[in-house]
């Protein structure tokens, strides 16, 4: 109504805890209940505004351990070898499977990077907690590398085999954009993932 004063939700705060990056956004409206969720890599805590600071660093530094001890149960690269290579026989047949699939943690400037001379082929961790659809996406185009090491229109036609190729990559771009507004953030394509037996090293001078 006219002539009330309005409200606005305080700043959100962004910490560290034990490494991961967390954004922590209070809300007047919540009034008790504390939650956390990934959002592009970074773990979003929505937390009631009345919380006091020696509370909110208690609850939020629980949370966000349990969080990371749950992601990192999920980070198993086994089952990621097994997703890269279920998605290379349906998708890719006949392909080479890959010989290593795994989460790495220093790659800044690429989502995802394959060596064809090896096999082997890393995932960026601050993919963690991204839509599985995205992910599949991502470890299908590596894949196809193992057969095709260009990105022209065979290697085009394979990966986009995949029902959710578009929406993934809808994605990624959404979360290079929401990431670089506060910090460098990996490369909304995926079309500069080749590299050599060093390529899990990204240089972050590097243009993508």
């Amino acid at each position: 109504p006219r002539g009330m004063p309005r409200t606005t939700a305080p700043a959100p705060t962004r910490i560290t805890v034990d490494g991961q990056d967390v954004e922590i956004r209070r809300s007047a409206r919540r009034t008790r209940s504390v939650q956390a969720r990934f959002e592009d890599g970074v773990v979003v805590v929505l937390a009631p505004a009345t919380l006091s600071a020696r509370e909110e660093t208690r609850i939020v530094e629980d949370l966000v351990r349990k969080m990371l001890r749950k992601s990192r149960s999920q980070r198993n690269d086994d089952t990621l070898m097994r997703r890269a290579v279920a998605l290379s026989r349906r998708f890719v047949p006949g392909a080479p499977e890959p010989a290593s699939v795994r989460w790495v943690s220093n790659m800044t400037t690429r989502w995802a990077s394959c060596s064809p001379g090896d096999a082997s082929i890393r995932l960026s961790d601050a993919m963690v907690g991204m839509p599985d659809y995205v992910v599949d996406a991502v470890l299908l185009h590596e894949v196809t590398h193992l057969l095709e090491r260009g990105h022209g229109p065979r290697f085009q036609e394979i990966v986009r085999r995949y029902p959710e190729h578009e929406r993934a990559q809808a994605f990624l771009a959404g979360a290079s954009f929401g990431a670089r507004r506060a910090a460098p953030a990996p490369s909304a394509s995926l079309d500069d993932d080749l590299g050599e037996e060093e390529g899990d090293v990204a240089d972050p001078t590097r243009e993508p």
